[in-house]
């Protein structure tokens, strides 16, 4: 294999350890069945520095690159624009598996490790159906998602949960109720978005100032 990349730089050891906290999310979004990996490309003969459910197919960090892996890495690098593949395959046991094998690049944009998903086929239906629904009744009650095509539809949408939440509650008084809608929303983060501070301060009637001011207390 034409690799010329023997050391990797500490920027790309963060890119490679970026995707290792990607491989703990995907596998506990898909379930059990769902192996992913990571390779570091500059050591072959140990090249899987992160597996989760690794019980898949026998596999632990410190593993070897796979023949059917390097082979597809090289048709990687030889052909420009060619930065994943997805095929079917079957394990040592004979269990099926569809895989996926994503190109993780580096400062220069050459290739220097791997992101691998392998899902198994064999899976129970039962056991695929229990990955996708809600431990209990009040998991799946106390997450509602709205997906909106803007920020500023986001930050309303922030809002009125905000005001929603303050002005049910009875305890608050009125001279406290704008000061505790924007501690909900800085809570969330809507602040972090640009122009949040006028949207928010326009839409609840009172100066930008005083919303920075309130801001200002909470980060004392």
């Amino acid at each position: 294999m034409d690799h010329s990349i023997t050391i990797l730089s500490e920027k790309e050891k963060a890119i490679l350890e970026s995707y290792m906290l990607s491989a703990d999310g995907l596998a506990e979004f898909w379930g059990e069945n769902c192996e992913v990996i990571i390779h570091d490309l500059t050591q072959l003969d140990a090249s899987v520095v992160k597996i989760v459910n690794g019980h898949l197919s026998g596999r632990q960090v410190g593993a070897p690159i796979s023949e059917v892996t390097l082979n597809f890495v090289n048709k990687m690098m030889a052909t420009p624009g060619m930065n994943h593949v997805t095929y079917f395959a079957k394990n040592k046991r004979g269990e099926a598996f569809k895989a996926s094998i994503s190109a993780i690049l580096g400062e220069k944009h050459q290739i220097i490790g791997l992101f691998c998903i392998n899902y198994y086929l064999n899976t129970p239906l039962l056991s695929f159906m229990q990955t996708f629904t809600p431990i209990t009744k009040t998991e799946s009650e106390n997450i509602s998602e709205t997906f909106v095509e803007n920020t500023e539809e986001l930050m309303l949408n922030a809002l009125e949960d905000a005001k929603k939440t303050v002005y049910s509650n009875l305890t608050i008084s009125s001279s406290n109720k704008n000061k505790e809608i924007i501690s909900l929303l800085y809570q969330k983060g809507i602040f972090n978005l640009k122009d949040s501070v006028i949207t928010i301060a326009n839409h609840l009637g009172i100066s930008k100032n005083t919303v920075y001011m309130h801001i200002r207390n909470m980060n004392k």
